[in-house]
């Protein structure tokens, strides 16, 4: 990136917080550079530090400020404020960075104050939440007055792409400064996962064009992780095929079990989940389990029944009753899409693409609290009192429900607002994730 010019059209996002939160490895994480120094000593970016970075076709620039302690000069020089307030005179995006490990501060407060007084928009990262349980503190930093919160971890790059989306939202894209090349590109990661011969290779292959997969009728031949990348439209869809099952004449036992550890690693790697189901043997107790490993990971799903023109024929199947075998062994997965297709004669493939790319969307969905605000005035909910409710991430859409009462809600009352969240704002093929704070008066 050295010595390239960069267009003044360029947007700039600027890395706030006080000293020793983590701005310096966040800065690495976007700009995939090394360009700031990271230790453990409070205070060792010294100076701006800046680099460029692109999120899906915008490109963008980004300042690592050093750490600030508003009205705290004895601590920070001088020269770190002045340095500080000209890189957000001209920011078109704020980060400012918390750590998501420690009660909220004097400091943080006292920055929180000074950026809002800028007027310009502003997202609140907290940092180092790398489990479920310190994401789910993330929600406590609302109390700086900031409506968008993001929880993630820099070091690990956990829910970063999500900051990403919604900092960069409204960027000029590629083509809009003049750049060759079409339409910013969204880029999709998809694992294709399932129990041993079901045709998870077979549907790689139809998807790609190409016969990279080695397919057999044997359970458990494909040899390596093969991934491919398909451009359809202004999409590329990256598939991920979950190989790496070595049967050597071993168990069909040990040829499953591999297929659960594939599926696992691959999940964690992906944005949307294809489900393969073999039409022929209906829906077995493995494809359960490998079914509920993706749903516990909170990725969009899809279930693809391969070789349909196998069963409709010979067994006389219909889809409306194989789905509701589906739906019967999948209750955990009624948002779930079903495609019926053969990856062998290629039909029902193309609206596979489809689903994908809606499951996608639907995942990355942000409702304006504004819109959460209507939905919960117009609630008709008796458990307890719901003030208001925000979104807190996406991939899968989190929501938090600020009630007068502690304690989580009855499965039953938490399977009813997300089932209602879900059909007001057409959430489709995507878990959604509803959690409960008491308002504190």
């Amino acid at each position: 990136m050295e010595g390239k010019p960069e267009p003044a059209a360029v947007p700039t996002v600027v890395i706030v917080g006080r000293p020793n939160v983590g701005k310096s490895t966040l800065f690495n994480r976007i700009t995939g550079q090394r360009r700031a120094i990271v230790g453990d000593e409070p205070g060792i970016t010294r100076d701006r530090i800046h680099g460029f970075a692109e999120h899906r076709g915008r490109r963008f620039e980004v300042i690592d400020t050093g750490g600030i302690v508003v009205q705290d000069q004895e601590y920070i020089p001088n020269q770190i404020l002045r340095q500080a307030e000209a890189a957000l005179e001209k920011a078109a995006h704020i980060v400012f960075l918390v750590d998501g490990r420690a009660e909220i501060t004097g400091a943080d407060r006292d920055l929180a104050g000074m950026l809002r007084r800028l007027g310009k928009p502003v997202t609140v990262a907290v940092n180092k939440a790398d489990t479920a349980a310190r994401a789910d503190l993330a929600h406590e930093f609302y109390e700086l007055g900031i409506a968008d919160v993001y929880p993630v971890s820099a070091e690990h790059g956990t829910g970063v792409d999500a900051l990403l989306d919604h900092v960069t939202e409204g960027f000029p894209a590629e083509e809009e400064r003049g750049t060759e090349g079409a339409a910013a590109r969204e880029t999709i990661k998809v694992a294709i996962i399932g129990r041993p011969n079901v045709g998870k290779s077979t549907l790689l292959n139809a998807l790609t064009g190409h016969e990279r997969a080695i397919v057999s009728p044997v359970a458990g031949t494909t040899r390596d992780a093969v991934d491919e990348t398909v451009r359809r439209g202004d999409v590329d869809y990256v598939f991920v095929d979950t190989a790496g099952i070595r049967r050597k004449g071993k168990t069909r036992l040990m040829a499953e079990k591999l297929s659960v550890v594939m599926a696992r690693r691959h999940i964690r790697m992906a944005h949307v989940v294809v489900l393969v189901l073999d039409a022929t043997e209906g829906v077995l107790g493995l494809d359960a389990t490998i079914a509920g490993y993706a749903h516990e990971g909170g990725r969009a799903l899809a279930i693809a029944v391969n070789k349909w023109d196998q069963a409709e024929g010979h067994k006389g199947q219909k889809r409306n009753e194989f789905e509701r075998q589906i739906r019967e062994r999948f209750k955990f997965l009624e948002y779930a899409p079903v495609v019926f297709l053969s990856a062998k004669t290629g039909a029902g493939v193309a609206r596979l693409f489809e689903t994908i790319r809606e499951a996608y969307k639907s995942a990355s969905r942000r409702i304006p609290t504004a819109e959460l605000n209507r939905f919960v005035e117009e609630l008709r909910f008796e458990e307890r009192k719901i003030y208001y409710i925000t979104q807190a991430s996406i991939r899968p859409p989190e929501f938090v429900a600020f009630t007068d009462r502690r304690g989580p809600l009855h499965f039953s009352h938490e399977r009813y607002l997300i089932n209602q969240i879900r059909r007001r704002f057409g959430f489709r093929a995507t878990p959604i994730v509803l959690r409960t704070r008491a308002k504190k008066e």
